[in-house]
């Protein structure tokens, strides 16, 4: 993916391009009624980005004008997601390449039977988040894949080295001697994976579960820089690769071969290759592959000059 060029930081109202994170744990009868709603509303509003539909709820980011995400987001408060958790940030490219909604099992793949819409941990604010983590007796644990976690984190924050959330309740029974007794923080990147993670916790038996509200995005556009806890920047899943406090975009550039958020120095090593390799996966792939991810980079590439959907 060609990356443009940080300039000023951008907000959702001086940006050409408005983002917006969503989701919303709630029964949906026709999810196959509601994909194509939505799918017809994106396409016609100039969309881009992914929503993804399940019996369990909605969840997604999506990127465009200001017109047309106001048209998504009223939509979906008439579809009866009156609820939803949602937050803007601007952004000052298309950051996804085309508009897709998806019919999936769940919204958030965790691959165990939980209910958050009827049991999760308790709620904290971005304003209180510091105080609760400071704490002696509290575990913070980040939920987020190793790659997310490798751009930035809570300080003394426990990465569970997951590839994917799926792993997650397997790391739950790995270490579940080590959290018994103790208060236990989670956090992730918008709120939707510990809606699911803290329901799993109450279920297992865990009575003194917390997580972020808003996740990592509230805490960064709401805690002064100054008195952050946060290292580093948050990895995002789409063009903009991470952002950093105030939700300006970040500095990090990502390999689309494994997915790993790039610095400056990995970016200077001799196996990166746009689109192609870096050096965490250079070894493993083949000649073939990355003759495929170059082709496919030249493809991008003409997508961007053509614009979204192309």
């Amino acid at each position: 993916m060609s990356v443009v060029p940080h300039s000023a930081p951008e907000t959702p109202s001086s940006a050409p391009f408005v983002v917006a994170a969503l989701y919303q744990f709630r029964a949906v009868a026709d999810p196959a009624g509601l994909r194509e709603r939505l799918l017809a509303l994106g396409e016609a509003g100039g969309l881009c980005g992914t929503l993804i539909v399940a019996s369990e709820g909605i969840n997604g980011t999506v990127a465009g004008s200001r017109v047309g995400i106001d048209a998504l987001h009223a939509a979906l408060l008439a579809e009866g997601f009156a609820g939803l958790e949602y937050k803007e940030s601007g952004a000052s490219a298309q950051p996804f390449r085309r508009f897709k909604v998806r019919l999936k099992r769940e919204i958030v793949t965790l691959g165990v039977p939980v209910a958050p819409e009827r049991e999760v941990g308790q709620y904290v604010e971005a304003g209180d988040w510091n105080a609760l983590i400071e704490s002696e007796d509290v575990v913070v644990i980040d939920t987020r894949n190793r790659y997310e976690v490798k751009a930035g984190t809570f300080r003394g924050a426990v990465d569970p080295g997951i590839e994917s959330f799926r792993e997650f309740p397997a790391w739950l029974d790995e270490h579940a001697d080590e959290l018994r007794g103790k208060r236990v923080a989670m956090f992730c990147t918008g709120g939707i994976r510990c809606e699911k993670s803290t329901s799993l916790l109450r279920q297992r038996g865990y009575r003194d579960v917390f997580h972020l509200r808003g996740g990592i995005l509230q805490y960064l556009e709401d805690v002064p820089q100054e008195q952050s806890r946060w290292d580093g920047e948050c990895f995002v899943f789409d063009g903009r690769v991470t952002v950093g406090h105030g939700l300006r975009e970040g500095a990090a550039v990502m390999c689309h071969s494994c997915g790993w958020p790039l610095g400056e120095d990995e970016r200077a090593h001799a196996l990166f290759e746009e689109g192609v390799s870096c050096e965490h996966c250079h070894a493993r792939t083949t000649p073939e592959q990355k003759a495929a991810f170059r082709e496919r980079q030249r493809h991008f590439d003409r997508q961007v000059q053509e614009g979204c959907g192309a």
